[in-house]
């Protein structure tokens, strides 16, 4: 489960003086970087009054002063900008009695859908008895990240991020399923940021049978290689070639393979799919063999 911080510190400060303390550095796998934003949040966290006073001084402003850039929406609320390694967030967590929950259903708040992160990040309970978790821990360089691929999840506990809670999520390690709070709850993240963490990938779970069921963090490179395959063009065509043969990222590897068979007849596509079965990457040839054997029952399925 994730690091649970031990800090009794009952002094207060408001978001100022908590971004004052954190400065620009926050790196969790360092314990003095760690005791100081622990520290700053925590005291952040015992300021009872200063997420309510922004909030009602937005609602009054009507978001003007917010910008195109205050990231507020419906559940995150983010209270300060990108510094160079991490920022703060608030996150809403509302009950199964809320309207907005009954509106828009448990999945919108991610509510019963195990997943682990590819960043580590700081969290406190702020208000309310806090959201539930059930914690698993697992061995991410284990896994090659193939759908249906057995994870090897570990079960710790079940516990709430009650107020004044401080834990730390590790990254690739700590893997929770989220389950509404008894009533509406408040936290508060510092979130690290590492510029390669796009590439590292954050799975989710089915706790059933303790599989991996998808990569829930796709970036738009992966959409831009699709989209240039789509078009046509001998130059997309080739980098293709290349990216499934060649590319660091499974991710792209996998999407290059996707985006060629998207052009191709059944037998062209089953061809392509047993190409991609000897790429030399796990997970891509797990995934291309799950296309050659869906490919396969599509082709014995009797015409309607």
């Amino acid at each position: 489960m994730p690091r649970l911080i031990v800090n009794e510190d009952t002094m207060s400060h408001g978001l100022e003086a908590c971004l004052d303390q954190l400065g620009r550095d926050f790196e969790p796998g360092d314990e003095d970087s760690l005791a100081n934003a622990a520290s700053a949040l925590k005291r952040l966290a015992n300021d009872r009054d200063f997420l309510g006073d922004l909030l009602i001084a937005q609602l009054r402003n009507r978001h003007r002063e917010g910008g195109g850039d205050s990231g507020y929406g419906p559940q995150s609320i983010v209270l300060s900008p990108n510094r160079g390694g991490h920022f703060l967030r608030a996150n809403i967590w509302p009950s199964e009695d809320e309207a907005c929950f009954r509106a828009s259903g448990a999945k919108t708040f991610v509510y019963g859908i195990p997943h682990d992160h590819n960043f580590s990040f700081l969290t406190a309970g702020y208000f309310g008895p806090g959201y539930l978790s059930d914690y698993y821990e697992y061995d991410y360089e284990a896994v090659a990240g193939y759908c249906g691929e057995n994870a090897g999840l570990r079960f710790v506990e079940r516990s709430a991020l009650e107020t004044g809670k401080l834990m730390l999520y590790r990254a690739h390690l700590d893997v929770h399923a989220q389950l509404p709070p008894e009533s509406l709850s408040v936290s508060l993240n510092v979130m690290h940021i590492d510029p390669a963490q796009g590439w590292y990938d954050q799975y989710g779970f089915d706790l059933d049978s303790n599989a991996v069921t998808g990569i829930l963090n796709p970036t738009s490179t992966e959409c831009f290689m699709r989209c240039a395959v789509g078009l046509g063009g001998e130059d997309a065509l080739d980098f293709a070639d290349w990216t499934g043969r060649a590319h660091p990222s499974d991710r792209m590897r996998l999407a290059s393979y996707e985006a060629r068979a998207g052009l191709l007849g059944v037998a062209g596509r089953d061809a392509l799919w047993r190409e991609a079965e000897g790429a030399g990457s796990a997970m891509v040839a797990k995934e291309a063999a799950r296309r050659r054997a869906a490919l396969e029952e599509a082709t014995r399925a009797p015409a309607m």
